[in-house]
């Protein structure tokens, strides 16, 4: 009888998925990242992984009812990351600390190993005058200094490299200790045993660590600064609030309670003093005041904000005490938000960064071999083929000495191993994305990740929304045409009451302005592109366009309707009999025809897609210089979406910019949403870029911003592989026959400590960039 293999099948229970955020230490090169990905997906229960090299985070999305935070953060921690979960905003201030402690060690360090390096080469300068110094021309002297050197500045990065290789995750700091151990033992067996004829070459680990400290530390100062930005938008959260009684007529100066910021519940009340922060979003309900909101969006203008307006956590009250109502607290504040999005923007990849990873998971082991086959090489086979080598090698330097087949491979092996850059690699694209998603914050800008940063490289056509996108997005009725146009306004207010929409505050400000009393009204019910209904007195009332009325068979004789091809007709019916229409108008904002000229300029294809009629949308398009065949009028929330998917089935790459809950679909269908901040929860949640400002123009700045991050990122990866393509092929002795050139170890490690700096460096330029 034939046995039936048995097939596993893993079910996972997507309603106890989660996502965490945890701060990983620990971490030195790109190999490192894979080896930390590689552990956190092989825990059972662990759906996904993504790590930061740069920010020092991995979010980890995993089943609950399998695993536990503690748990996944104490098998890095057992396995050389010492991890812990962020619970709380309040853990940055640890990691801030942690940072300046690790810096301060570093300099330490480095002012150890710089004073070891000054006194070696001191000490070599006896070489050049004829004679030697005393003490410090001794090789022995030297061989404390090296060992000094190995012991102190040089510790930790041995002892780490040697615990990564023991499991099986060797990284940046097992190739520098290889190095720097190997000098130092094939200079100890040289003076230990003179008559093999060897150069004792101390200098060299002094030298390789010296460097290797040099370039770690002004690499993490670039990383803290790069990483800056959030570090600011976190501190910008108040830590505490204060609590009043509700207000009344005659006096809002009741005696406050201070209580923690995160503590603040939904509607209570709180007084915020000149010059304070707003801890929590709320409405103002007693006093007037101004606000400083450039945390918020970038705009240094005050803003004047008096009974009902809003305020957001973090921005700054400048003049008057005012009480306000908390209406969102903790991680629900915009601020929350900005601080959560920024995160996970930092830490989702971008496609191109995938080929670096591939490489990194093998690059340690790759450099490791090619150093052993550079070794056996030249031991073997490249001496023997260009002998002259021995001579040049002899020469190399500040001495001449008898050179051997056997130290010259040593050396070569041992400048391999030190110049290899997996850093670089590795840093490449998370600084530049870092340093972009920390620059697009300050500018009122949320681009929600690196891949999003690659999909707007390759736009080639824009999408436009009109009503509030392009237009100011606050409509006034023109005209009310109808037998009785006081129970025709009376109605459509009564029935717009129960959504949100810029047509619906129109006539809402026009009821309100002719003193209509708003009628009893039920079942509201909202049917986004189309209009509204409600049920008036047991009477259906309808409001919205004619296709919402024909849907519900209410005759529209048009002949009675005026014909407009510049304005907005609201149709409005009472238990399936017409009233008659409202005409509302709205009007382009000051920058539309300047942003879609800029977007014209810089070779996209500009389109306006809009739900209203096409006569309105063809005058709009005309203002806006479009072609006929780059205005579509007349288009539901659901065609919207099919709009968008028939540009991409021919192959154009789409951005969509929108504001509205109709708009959601198309933006998550386009290749990238931009919402607008000032539009729906819902578009904005859908939206791939989120702009804070309510500024047209700063669509130009997302693309700019996008495209010169994403620059920066080819910039770095390039960079990164060309040197170490470059790099390592040399240090192996590639130019040693036909141009007598050799790396020494030492020059190889300030190599090294360089490519790392140069690519932090290079992404930090993207704070003083003008975008182009």
């Amino acid at each position: 009888m034939q046995t039936v293999p048995k097939i596993e099948t893993t079910i996972i229970n997507y309603s106890s998925l989660e996502t965490i955020t945890l701060d990983v230490s620990g971490m030195k090169c790109a190999g490192c990242v894979k080896a930390v990905e590689r552990q956190l997906t092989q825990q059972k229960g662990v759906i996904s992984a993504c790590v930061n090299l740069a920010t020092e985070v991995a979010t980890v999305k995993y089943e609950t009812d399998l695993l536990d935070p503690n748990t996944i953060a104490q098998k890095l921690t057992d396995n050389g990351f010492p991890a812990q979960p962020r619970l709380a905003h309040s853990v940055v201030k640890k990691q801030t600390e942690r940072h300046r402690q690790e810096i301060e060690q570093h300099i330490w360090h480095i002012a150890i190993a710089s004073l070891l390096l000054i006194m070696s080469g001191i000490g070599h300068l006896g070489h050049f005058i004829g004679s030697e110094i005393p003490i410090l021309g001794n090789i022995w002297f030297h061989a404390v200094l090296a060992s000094i050197a190995l012991l102190v500045p040089g510790r930790e990065i041995i002892i780490n490299g040697a615990r990564s290789l023991s499991k099986n995750t060797p990284n940046m700091n097992t190739l520098v200790g290889l190095g720097a151990v190997t000098a130092y033992t094939a200079s100890i067996i040289a003076l230990l045993f003179p008559q093999l004829g060897w150069e004792c070459f101390f200098d060299e680990p002094v030298m390789i660590l010296g460097f290797i400290l040099l370039g770690k530390t002004l690499e993490q100062q670039a990383r803290y600064r790069a990483a800056s930005t959030l570090h600011s938008l976190i501190a910008l959260q108040p830590v505490t609030a204060s609590l009043v009684s509700r207000p009344n007529n005659s006096n809002n100066s009741s005696e406050s309670l201070e209580i923690p910021a995160s503590q603040v519940k939904v509607g209570e009340y709180l007084q915020v003093l000149p010059g304070e922060k707003f801890p929590v979003d709320g409405k103002i309900c007693d006093g007037k005041t101004t606000v400083d909101e450039s945390m918020l969006t970038g705009e240094s203008m005050l803003v004047v904000k008096e009974f009902g307006g809003n305020v957001a956590a973090g921005t700054i009250n400048k003049s008057g005490t005012i009480v306000m109502q908390a209406t969102r607290t903790g991680s629900e504040t915009t601020l929350a938000q900005i601080v959560k999005l920024v995160e996970t923007a930092q830490t989702r990849k971008a496609p191109i960064q995938n080929l670096a990873d591939m490489v990194a998971g093998y690059f340690t082991y790759g450099v490791m071999s090619i150093a052993t086959l550079t070794f056996l090489f030249w031991y073997f086979i490249g001496t023997n083929i260009w002998p002259q080598v021995l001579q040049t090698f002899s020469h190399h330097g500040s001495m001449t000495y008898s050179a051997s087949p056997l130290l010259l491979s040593l050396k070569l092996a041992i400048a391999v191993l030190v110049i290899a850059c997996p850093c670089s690699l590795g840093l490449a694209t998370p600084t530049a994305i870092l340093v972009g998603s920390g620059v697009g914050a300050k500018r009122g800008l949320l681009i929600k990740g690196g891949d999003i940063l690659e999909k707007v490289h390759e736009l080639d056509t824009i999408v436009f929304d009109k009503t509030g996108t392009l237009t100011t997005g606050h409509p006034t009725v023109r005209d009310i045409v109808g037998n009785n146009p006081e129970l025709l306004l009376q109605v459509a207010a009564t029935v717009e009451s129960g959504t949100s929409h810029p047509l619906a505050e129109a006539i809402l400000q026009k009821a309100q302005q002719e003193n209509v009393a708003l009628l009893s009204a039920t079942d509201f019910y909202t049917e986004p592109g189309l209009g509204v209904s409600a049920i008036i007195d047991g009477k259906l009332a309808l409001v919205g366009n004619l296709e919402w009325l024909k849907k519900y068979e209410v005759v529209v004789e048009q002949g009675n309707i005026p014909t407009l091809t510049d304005k907005t007709t609201v149709y409005v019916s009472l238990d399936r009999v017409l009233l008659g229409v409202i005409i509302v108008s709205d009007v382009l904002r000051d920058d539309a025809l300047v942003t879609v000229k800029s977007l014209q300029g810089m070779g996209l294809r500009v389109i306006l897609l809009t739900g209203d009629r096409s006569g309105v949308a063809e005058i709009v398009g005309k203002q806006l210089g479009l072609t006929a065949e780059d205005v579509l009028g007349e288009v539901p929330p659901s065609g919207k979406a099919e709009a968008i998917a028939a540009l991409q089935l021919k192959g154009q790459k789409v951005g969509m910019i929108g504001d509205g809950i109709n708009d959601a679909p198309a933006l998550a269908q386009a290749n990238v949403g931009i919402g607008m901040q000032t539009g729906t929860d819902v578009a904005v949640e859908a939206a791939d870029i989120v702009l804070m400002q309510d500024k047209l123009m700063d669509v130009i700045e997302s693309i700019k911003l996008s495209r010169a991050t994403f620059n920066k990122i080819r910039e770095n990866l390039f960079w990164a592989f060309a040197y170490n393509i470059v790099g390592i092929p040399v240090a192996a002795g590639l130019l040693l026959p036909s141009l007598g050139i050799i790396l020494s170890p030492g020059a190889a490690g300030a190599l090294m400590a360089f490519s790392s700096v140069s690519v932090v460096t290079n992404s930090l330029l993207l704070r003083s960039s003008r975008l182009t």
